[in-house]
Parts: structure tokens; sequence; C-alpha cells
């Protein structure tokens, strides 16, 4: 099966937020239950729940009951709001197969299908919402 590579930081933030999601509209959670419950390393979770609080998807709060909560319902989050806010940059930017020069009108052997996939996997992003986290995993945590 084929897999998207993605970085392990936007791997970590689709847990994070994945797990936000799930608890949409109860307490904050502190950086401590996300971490243990998405294994994502705390120190990593700082960084990565930093850049979500600048791009306006998550508030934090700071004390006792501190901790993060989504900044407005799944379904106003897009997978590619996280995606942009954890670093992800779109479109190709080296040739698959290795050349030096490749483009639409130079293409190399896979140039077509590569980008097909990365236009399907872009749209995907901007389709789905973290309101569509299926519903049964909300029923492991």
């Amino acid at each position: 099966m084929l897999s998207l590579a993605l970085t392990q930081t936007i791997e970590y933030a689709l847990r994070a937020m994945s797990y936000l999601a799930l608890h949409y509209g109860k307490q904050t959670l502190t950086a401590k239950e996300i971490s243990q419950n998405t294994g994502v390393p705390q120190h990593y979770l700082s960084k990565i729940m930093k850049n979500m609080v600048n791009a306006q998807l998550v508030l934090s709060q700071k004390g006792h009951q501190g901790g993060f909560k989504l900044s407005r319902p799944p379904h106003k989050i897009k997978f590619s709001d996280v995606l942009v806010a954890a670093g992800y940059e779109s479109g190709p930017k080296r040739c698959v197969f290795g050349w030096k020069k490749c483009s639409s009108e130079k293409p190399c052997l896979l140039h077509h299908s590569w980008s097909e996939m990365n236009d399907r996997f872009r749209q995907w992003t901007l389709k789905k919402t973290l309101a569509d986290i299926n519903a049964s995993a909300r029923l492991r945590f």
C-alpha cells in the first residue's frame, strides 16, 4: 500500500488536533493528557500547540485549570488548516524520479502520476474537517 510521506511534526499535529476534536465542547485538555493519549512526546507537543495557537486553531489557557481546546467547532477546521499550521508545503519541491529539471513541459517518468496524487491529496485536505474523524475513534478515548 502506498502512503503519502508526512513529516513527524505533521503527523503529531494531526494526532493532537484529532484528539482535541474528539473532546470538543468539554474542559480544556492538558498537554500531559494529550501527550499520554496520542503518543506525542510532551516537549514536541508544546512546539506543535504553539503553532496551532498562532494559527488560531487552538485556544490556550494558563494556570491550574489550564490547557488547550479548539478555537472553533471541528467542522470549521479543515485538515489543510492543520497541515499549513504544522509547516506542510504543498506541491512537489523536487522531482520524485530524481531529475534536476522536471516540469509538465519536460516531465520525468512519474511526474504526471505524482502530480495527480498530490492534487488529490490537496483536494482531500481542503474538503475534510476534524469533524470527519470516525465516530468509532470516539469510543477509544
